[in-house]
């Protein structure tokens, strides 16, 4: 692999139209001025990004970048893909929003096939606009539908910045001292990497979830409304758990009349390959799936799909979401598992995540600074370390990392409580010399850390 000089993206075939906005410092003057100064930036100096196309970027100079973060595990089939851009376009020239207080043939035929997507009795599907939205909902419906109060998570777990999706989220970087953990309870992180128990133990997965059971038993009235759980945690880390963890975690959960929740909205919609849902890698079937981000592929769209008895709990009173099923939003939605569908993604994200995985392997080899790597499909993660077997964080070589990979071309996410793990989870449509593209700069970067 030739370091010497810098990595090189793949040809591509499309021209970014000449940017004629504002200026770079222009935008930076309004954003300090005008928007929130709690926004997050990323890196030193940040990137005004102004095109899209597929798996690439494209800056303000226009200058092109491997999007290998998906805007936050947000697009899915790819920017701008034209199949969806089409239907969307069909959509808005037609009819921009109307509520569902009148009938649309868009949300349900989109909730159709939505349906069709889920095992068992899941559904029944109510839309809203982002994943804190969804979960904040099925936290709702837990409680109507159990009669049950408290609601258990897990540690490390990010659901939402609302203020009762907040009290679901444990990771202190996100959660204001705020009150916001009313009957929340979280469990022990079934994390195979820095927990007790390893992916070699077999019974790993029941060791953590006994901590489900003890939370119960010691911190509820022995009888809850619901437990939920990522299907693998996203912002926590990319943190896998170990196999039959959410059996055993289901049946506790179950036994005490609660009903259990996953919350796919980063793992749903094939990105781990060897299933639709990041939940049947578990092999379970949940009562209640929430979902966003790639489920519009960039549309402020987000759902909860759950079972006809338990959706039949919030008719006791009226609820209502006036953006919730929005035509535009739907047809979007909808165009996104049709090309999902057509372009088999689903098999490409196993495909290409079993090559990125060789990649990384080959990375760890190399570079002691890498503590683990894992993941799904394309949802994977680097945790890196100063010491392999202290498993020291080594949140300030992640971060540098982090930058040179940006000044090479490679934008990806970083993530973990101590930030010290990099988040890669690229638009589902990417290549193999993409990968390529990206294990080079990687390996690049790691190298002068």
């Amino acid at each position: 692999m030739n370091t010497s000089s810098a990595p090189q993206l793949p040809p591509y075939d499309h021209r970014p139209k000449p940017y004629q906005g504002p200026s770079f410092e222009a935008v930076r003057e309004m954003r300090s001025t005008y928007l929130s100064p709690a926004l997050v930036t990323y890196y030193q100096k940040p990137v005004m990004i102004v095109e899209g196309s597929m798996q690439y970027l494209y800056d303000d100079t226009g200058r092109r970048y491997l999007d290998g973060f998906g805007g936050i595990v947000t697009v899915s089939v790819g920017h701008c893909h034209p199949y969806v851009n089409e239907k969307v376009r069909e959509q808005m020239e037609t009819l921009q929003h109307t509520t569902t207080i009148y009938y649309h043939p868009v949300i349900a035929e989109y909730a159709k096939a939505m349906a069709e997507k889920m095992p068992g009795d899941l559904s029944v599907c109510y839309f809203v606009n982002s994943g804190s939205e969804a979960n904040d909902l099925a936290m709702l419906m837990a409680r109507l539908s159990t009669g049950n109060y408290d609601v258990l998570a897990l540690r490390n777990a990010y659901h939402g910045g609302s203020p009762s999706s907040m009290g679901l989220t444990a990771h202190s970087t996100w959660k204001f001292n705020y009150p916001h953990n009313f009957g929340i309870h979280h469990s022990k992180m079934p994390d195979p990497y820095r927990g007790p128990w390893g992916m070699d133990d077999p019974d790993a997965g029941k060791h953590y979830a006994a901590d489900v059971q003890d939370l119960i038993q010691y911190a509820t009235p022995g009888r809850v409304a619901g437990f939920f759980a990522e299907s693998i945690q996203g912002v926590g880390g990319t943190v896998v758990y170990p196999d039959g963890f959410l059996k055993h975690a289901y049946e506790h959960v179950r036994a005490a009349g609660g009903v259990c929740i996953a919350d796919e909205v980063q793992t749903g919609f094939g990105r781990t390959g060897d299933a639709f849902w990041g939940f049947e890698t578990q092999g379970v079937i949940p009562d209640i799936v929430t979902m966003a981000k790639g489920i519009g592929n960039g549309a402020p769209l987000a759902a909860v799909v759950t079972t006809p008895k338990i959706a039949e709990s919030l008719t006791q009173r009226i609820h209502f979401n006036t953006f919730g099923g929005n035509p535009v939003s739907c047809a979007m939605g909808k165009a996104v598992l049709e090309v999902i569908d057509k372009e088999n993604l689903q098999d490409r994200c196993k495909e290409m995540g079993q090559y990125l995985m060789t990649g990384f392997q080959m990375l760890m080899d190399k570079h002691e600074v890498i503590g683990e790597i894992r993941g799904k499909g394309l949802m994977t993660g680097i945790e890196l370390v100063t010491d392999r077997k202290a498993k020291t964080p080594a949140t300030q070589a992640c971060a540098q990392v982090f930058e040179r990979a940006k000044d090479l071309g490679l934008l990806i996410g970083k993530g973990g409580f101590f930030g010290n793990v990099l988040r890669i989870k690229p638009p589902m449509c990417i290549t193999r010399a993409d990968i390529d593209f990206m294990i080079e700069v990687l390996d690049l970067s790691l190298s002068e850390v």
